[in-house]
């Protein structure tokens, strides 16, 4: 099976750890997973594309100028074409629509991951409407939380063509790696690690706010925050007011995620809205705990008091209470942070997700005008 992957990417973020780890997999498999990556006009992030390539997995760009252009049906159109694959996979609002306008006189059938929705904006929220009308027509749509499901079926997106499956990684690059930031945590001190895009839903002000709490119990601590967004000036102002500026590191994006984690005792989630983030999974396959609010699908993930704590969305108390819970108990950090290697391997393995998305993809190729393509 030849599958074709389509993103317009942000920056390294989940739905690119999933694109990249199922086409690892797939390959591996004896399926051939390409991608397809738009290299946007204004935001050109070509990461994803430069590391498949490093990886030896077929990557090809995709030419857009501003929010609307018409050359680009065409584009995705020849690129099936050339690289005969039996589907496509889009990945956000944007590829969603445009391979949906390629692709909408041919046989060659459409899946989707929603990923989520951040509603950062009225014109990014319009954008997820038009985007949920588009998944009308789809094949498939996979939902990683229920969260999504649900707002899929209120767009009236067909029941029989939702599916759910969760996230899986590759644990190879995160069993043993080599701390690269031990050098930013003061001496017998804790590192306390954050990882998510700067934006208001993943809750970066609400874990400023909790260190704010935390400093005079534990001066000696130390905390970093990985990933970039549109809420970083916020941020800074806000480290600048706490008087954090000392303690706290704004890391912007890396490339070397295994090393970051396992520089870390421990990682805190504080968004206000999710799906089932990648970083989750990537720290408890570091052999790391999560403090991290019952949004979208984490409690799939984090069980409450076995591998790590679960804590209302939006209460920093609560969560300046938690993270002071294991920053004083190594003891419990260490049993946590066991037991999230552990449910990792045995449920959250890219392994795992490319079967989960083969069954999907065999039967929308099998329901398709062009069905020889499933074998």
């Amino acid at each position: 099976m030849r599958i074709l992957h389509l993103i317009s990417s942000g920056g390294m973020y989940g739905a690119e750890a999933v694109i990249l780890n199922l086409s690892r997999t797939l390959n591996q498999q004896g399926h051939t997973s390409l991608l397809g990556i738009f290299s946007n006009s204004t935001n050109p992030n070509l990461q994803l594309h430069d590391l498949a390539q490093q990886e030896g997995i077929e990557s090809h760009l995709i030419s857009c100028r501003g929010q609307l252009d018409r050359t680009v049906p065409a584009t995705i159109r020849s690129l099936a074409a050339t690289t005969a694959a039996d589907l496509i996979h889009a990945h956000g609002y944007k590829a969603d629509v445009y391979a949906y306008i390629a692709m909408r006189n041919t046989n060659t059938p459409l899946v989707s991951t929603c990923h989520t929705w951040y509603d950062d904006n009225r014109l990014v929220w319009l954008y997820g409407v038009i985007d949920r009308r588009v998944l009308r027509r789809y094949a498939a749509v996979i939902a990683v939380s229920d969260d999504v499901r649900q707002r899929l079926l209120h767009a009236v997106v067909p029941t029989n063509h939702i599916h759910f499956i969760r996230n899986g990684i590759d644990l190879r690059p995160f069993t043993n790696a080599t701390p690269s930031l031990r050098h930013l945590a003061a001496p017998e001190g804790l590192l306390i690690g954050w990882v998510g895009r700067l934006t208001r839903d993943k809750g970066p002000d609400l874990f400023l706010q909790a260190i704010a709490q935390l400093r005079p119990t534990f001066p000696t601590a130390r905390y970093i925050m990985v990933g970039e967004g549109p809420f970083r000036p916020e941020c800074e102002r806000l480290i600048t007011s706490l008087a954090l500026t000392d303690i706290v590191h704004l890391l912007g994006q890396r490339s070397d995620m295994p090393a970051v984690y396992a520089s870390c005792d421990l990682l805190v989630s504080s968004s206000r809205l999710e799906g089932l983030p990648m970083a989750i999974l990537e720290g408890m396959a570091s052999t790391l705990p999560w403090v991290a609010p019952q949004v979208g699908a984490i409690p799939l993930a984090i069980h409450d008091g076995q591998n790590g704590i679960l804590i209302p969305p939006e209460n920093v108390e609560v969560l300046a209470n938690s993270m002071a819970r294991l920053m004083q108990s190594p003891e419990e950090r260490s049993r946590m942070g066991a037991a999230a290697r552990r449910l990792t391997e045995s449920e959250f393995s890219a392994e795992r997700m490319s079967e989960d998305y083969l069954r999907v993809y065999t039967a929308a190729i099998i329901q398709s005008p062009n069905p020889e393509a499933a074998s």
